[in-house]
């Protein structure tokens, strides 16, 4: 079975949608969605810095745009299951969907302004450990006052919380934990600082009408697949100041039966996970359109296996 994922923010780099631009159409449809949400996404997938694209409200909207435009390049393909680390989430409700294109751009670009106002009331961060056991690690970032905002599996979780935590922290690592890494993001999500956030995207859903999904959709929140738009709905507005359970939906991956896993552009952080945590499962991420053809036949192989 093919899963097709879509990483989270912090996954974006300078100028890694140019090359997605050159394919036919790219550029118009892009320019559409640009208009559709008062953000120019080309200007900031090929010539903005790494400082303006780590602008919560730029990289949001940009990461769902470049999700669902390498996506679209494959061609006619019906994945077994979808799922989305954290704002992936939106990317992956359109695969799905749930959403179409347009809607999901006005979703995140909603969702980027509001977690990007909410992060701006206290300094806040996030820091991903690398090793460890779990619970250990677990247990001594709460002793610190921070957050487990992302249990990612395959030996990561992402701690999150205020500038002067995350310090202690790198002073004060937990057991069996190797490195400490500073993520390029703006604020502590999936915490208590994003609760402001909550209320604006609320607002946001009730002017949407989602349908129920047509693939298996797996949920950030607890790893089960869920069966309504409104549900995939009302736990993406939830899932912004609630952790990321990225092993939980790992592990439903393997219930249901994975052989091959794609993930979207940006790829290579969700299939670097994969391929400690899911051995045997065949992965391929989509960093630029040389990767598409590898990933059709990728996608032809798996589709023949399940035949």
């Amino acid at each position: 079975m093919l899963v097709l994922v879509a990483p989270g923010q912090g996954a974006q780099t300078p100028g890694f949608l140019t090359p997605w631009l050159d394919l036919p159409g790219a550029s118009d449809r892009v320019a559409a969605w640009s208009d559709a949400i008062g953000l120019d996404l080309a200007h900031y997938g090929t010539q903005a810095d790494a400082d303006a694209i780590r602008d919560t409200a730029v990289a949001q909207p940009l990461l769902v745009a470049a999700g669902l435009l390498s996506a679209s390049a494959l061609g006619d393909v019906t994945p077994g299951a979808v799922a989305g680390h954290s704002v992936g989430e939106i990317t992956a409700a359109a695969f799905a969907g749930v959403l179409d294109d347009v809607a999901a751009l006005r979703l995140v670009r909603r969702r980027g302004l509001a977690m990007a106002e909410a992060a701006a009331i206290t300094e806040t961060g996030m820091s991903a450990l690398l090793g460890g056991d779990p619970e250990t690690t677990v247990a001594h970032l709460e002793k610190l006052g921070l957050t487990p905002a992302n249990v990612n599996g395959a030996g990561q979780i992402v701690a999150a919380g205020t500038l002067e935590e995350l310090a202690a922290l790198a002073d004060d690592k937990p057991e069996g934990v190797r490195r400490v890494v500073p993520l390029k993001v703006a604020g502590a999500f999936h915490t208590r600082h994003m609760a402001p956030a909550v209320a604006k995207l609320e607002e946001a859903a009730r002017e949407l009408t989602p349908a129920d999904p047509t693939v298996a959709y797996v949920s950030n929140k607890d790893g089960k697949t869920v069966a309504t738009g409104d549900e995939v709905l009302s736990r993406l507005v939830g899932q912004v100041a609630n952790p990321v359970r990225w092993d939980l939906c790992m592990e439903t991956f393997q219930e249901l039966g994975v052989s091959a896993l794609i993930e979207v552009c940006p790829g290579g952080t969700l299939t670097g996970l994969a391929k400690r945590a899911l051995p045997g499962v065949k992965t391929l991420a989509l960093k630029t359109p040389d990767d598409l053809d590898a990933a059709r036949a990728l996608i032809a192989e798996a589709a023949e296996a399940t035949a």
